[in-house]
Parts: structure tokens; C-alpha cells; sequence
């Protein structure tokens, strides 16, 4: 290769540093905006990215970045990124169980003022999930509740309450038809969030305050009901390998008569079999005390802007476009997630994808929400092991082993 003089060093020099400059968001452009959430398959996160950059007028770009496909992915590598300052996040999708840990260390700005005047059309349950200590942390983009999915054929009146529930599936049984009563069951979040809801339902609360056990009688019959229902004719042989997909799959299989889980499997059904599809309803989750509806445990995503973001007003903008009613409507209709804003649930658009629109509005109005405390990593796992498999579960010595459990979590301080 010929070998540059020096005026040909000193151009190579030059242009090496307008490369150097555009890589770092110089003056050559507007800055690009990083903005980090768990990977959507419709597009519906990409196609927001693109409506807001377009809207900001020039001002910045946002760039979709995807987290890992696990849940516990997606939180390491955000909370290693953070924890070293890492100043290339801007926009941070987090988990509705992300906001006290995360603000907690101090990686999260509040939205104050007029940025958390913005958030005033939010449903109640969405924006608890992105609070902690009075302050706001993030902007509700998405939510999820669980709904009773059944079978019209073969329950006509659809139970209201656990216990009914559970003598519909043992009748049922009895006559030789579908009756598993599909569910969560397996050592993971879901197990966490089945538990969540019994205990918010029965009107009490596994943690009070951030790092207090709170264990009463409605923790004692919340393990009651998972108990009765593993030991029942009513609990499927996998039910300690049972996830959201695996409760759907069942269903759609035909074994059984009812279905605790997300509207995803309403579209699901319709695709896979459009004959059962016809005799799939839906109804409130049901009530673990007659008379008192239950408080579902709900999920979702806000969206929070790091505190090491060299952009922060740019970012506090862009999120503000992407949880808007336009781009919300696209991620409940192309993506299947329930928006968090109120006013959508009014929307003739949303008619056909979410008949049951107003039961999710109405369960997100009153929502039970998972244990808010800088350590819920540590205390998710340890209801998880004290609760698996739900068959093996002692109602009288599991509130001992839970409370024993939590503390010891409570007390790791532990952000990974």
C-alpha cells in the first residue's frame, strides 16, 4: 500500500474527527435518544419511535433499543448499565416491579410539574406501579390484568367467587367433562402474582411498608385456596409447570373448563381453533370473599428517563409522545397491550380486539399491586420457593416459612 505524505495524514486527521464528532451527537445533528424496553413483536414500540422523532420537529431522534427476552434479563442488564452511570440510556422501559429499587438508587429523575401534570389521564392502579414515596417516577405505558376465561357450554353461569369456582370444576369432574382450572403454578413470577392477588383480595398485603412482613389471616387463606386447588380434581397434572402460554395451550386443548390469565389468549383462540373460540366467555376474576371483588395483581411497563441522560428535557418529551393516546391505541390494538389511560377505554376502536374492555378498565381502577420495596427481586423468589410446587404447600406452617423467607430477603439489600 503507498505510504501518505503528510498532507495526506493531516486530511486522514480531519476526517477522523468529524467521524469522531457525529458518533458522540455533535453539532452535525440532533441528538439521538436511547430508549430501552423488552422486545415487542407487532412493531408497535419501533412504529412510536418513529411517529415521536418525527414529531419532536428535528429536535432529537429516538433509537429502539431491545432489552433480553426473559424477565430477569432485562433487569440485570439494566441495573448493571445504571449502576455504572452508563450515560447511553435515556428512556428506560422498566417493569411495573422496577420503580422502588430503581429510585431507590438513585437512577431515576421525578416527574414534577408540568411533566407530572401530563400523567393525569392515567388509570389509578398503572400509575401506583410508577410511584414510590410520593413521588413519580415514570409514565405508565402499558398495563395487563388477568381476567376468568371459561367455557359456555359447559358453565353457563360463570362462578364469582374461588370457592365456587372450585365446586363447578369437582362437578364437572364428576361428570366426566373438561375441568382443570388453568393457572400459574410454576416457580416463577406468575406463582408471585397468583399469590398477590389472593392476598390483596381477601383484603390484606404481604409487605407493609418497604422492608416490613405483613403475613395475617388473608395470606393464611390465600395459601389455602392454592392448596385446595393443587390437591383438587380441579388442578391440572402440570400445574407446577404451568405458565401463561402452557394455561393457554390447555385450554385450546380442551381439558379444561376455566382459564385465569391475560387477553392475549382471547386472540389466540380465535386464531387456533375458531370453533372453541365461539364458547370461550370472560368475567372478573373471581373474589376470594363473596361480595368484595377481587383486586387483580396487574402488569405492564412505565417508562422512566435515566438520571444519567445527557438529555433529560429531550427525554422527558419523547416519553410524553410515546405513552399518548395515538401511540397507546396502536400498542393495545397491533401489539395486544391494555392501555393505561382511561380515555382509550371509551374508544369505538377498541370495540372489537377488547370486548371485555370495560372489565379490565374497571380491575385497573382497583388494582392489586405487587409488594413495592427496593428488594422485591429478593422477595418474589423467596414467595416462589415457599409456595412450590402448590401441592406440597402445609396451610399451617407456610405463613412460619413465608415470614422467615421474606425477612432474610428483605434484609440482602442485594440489587442483582
Amino acid at each position: 500500500m503507498r505510504a501518505l505524505g503528510k498532507g495526506g495524514l493531516t486530511g486522514l486527521a480531519a476526517v477522523l474527527a468529524a467521524l469522531a464528532i457525529a458518533a458522540c451527537g455533535g453539532s452535525s445533528g440532533p441528538p439521538t435518544l436511547s430508549w430501552y424496553i423488552f422486545p415487542e413483536p407487532s412493531g408497535s414500540f419501533a412504529h412510536a419511535a418513529q411517529v415521536c422523532s418525527k414529531a419532536s420537529g428535528g429536535k432529537y431522534n429516538i433509537a429502539l433499543n431491545t432489552l433480553p427476552t426473559d424477565a430477569d434479563g432485562q433487569r440485570q442488564e439494566l441495573v448493571r448499565r445504571l449502576a455504572a452511570k452508563d450515560s447511553s440510556i435515556d428512556i428506560i422501559g422498566m417493569d411495573v416491579t422496577y420503580t422502588p429499587e430503581f429510585a431507590d438508587a438513585g437512577w431515576l429523575r421525578p416527574w414534577i410539574g408540568a411533566n407530572r401534570d401530563a400523567l393525569k389521564g392515567d388509570l389509578p392502579g398503572p400509575l401506583a406501579t410508577a410511584s414510590w414515596k410520593g413521588k413519580i417516577y415514570g409514565a405508565p405505558d402499558n398495563s395487563n390484568t388477568q381476567l376468568l376465561w371459561y367455557r359456555k357450554d359447559l358453565v353457563p353461569n360463570p362462578p364469582k367467587t374461588w370457592a365456587e369456582m372450585l365446586a363447578d370444576a369437582k362437578k364437572l369432574a364428576q361428570e366426566g367433562k373438561p375441568h382443570y382450572i388453568e393457572i400459574q403454578g410454576k416457580q416463577y413470577e406468575g406463582l408471585t402474582v397468583w399469590f398477590n392477588t389472593l392476598v390483596d383480595s381477601a383484603g390484606g398485603t404481604i409487605l407493609k411498608g418497604p422492608r416490613t412482613v405483613s403475613l395475617g389471616a388473608s395470606a393464611q387463606k390465600a395459601a389455602a385456596i392454592i392448596h385446595a386447588l393443587a390437591t383438587s380434581p380441579a388442578a391440572d397434572p402440570a400445574l407446577s409447570n404451568s405458565d401463561e402460554n402452557a394455561g393457554r395451550l390447555a385450554f385450546e386443548g380442551g381439558t379444561a373448563a376455566f382459564e385465569l390469565n391475560y387477553p392475549f389468549v382471547y386472540p389466540s383462540i380465535q386464531a387456533d381453533d375458531p370453533k372453541l373460540a365461539k364458547e370461550m366467555g370472560y368475567t372478573n376474576y373471581p373474589s376470594v370473599n363473596a361480595g368484595q371483588p377481587a383486586k387483580v395483581t396487574i402488569g405492564g411497563s412505565n417508562l422512566g428517563v435515566s438520571r444519567f441522560s445527557k438529555y433529560p428535557q429531550y427525554a422527558f418529551e419523547a416519553i410524553k409522545c410515546l405513552t399518548n393516546a395515538a401511540n397507546q391505541k396502536v400498542d393495545a390494538i397491533k401489539g395486544g397491550l391494555p392501555p393505561t389511560l382511561a380515555s382509550l377505554y371509551n374508544d369505538p376502536a377498541l370495540a372489537k380486539p377488547y370486548p371485555f374492555k370495560a372489565l379490565i378498565k374497571q380491575q385497573l381502577a382497583d388494582a392489586g399491586i405487587r409488594p413495592q420495596t427496593p428488594a422485591y427481586a429478593d422477595v418474589t423468589i423467596a414467595i416462589q420457593k415457599a409456595l412450590s410446587p402448590p401441592g406440597s404447600i402445609d396451610p399451617k406452617s407456610v405463613l412460619s416459612t413465608l415470614n422467615s423467607q421474606l425477612k432474610a430477603a428483605l434484609s440482602s439489600g442485594a440489587l442483582i
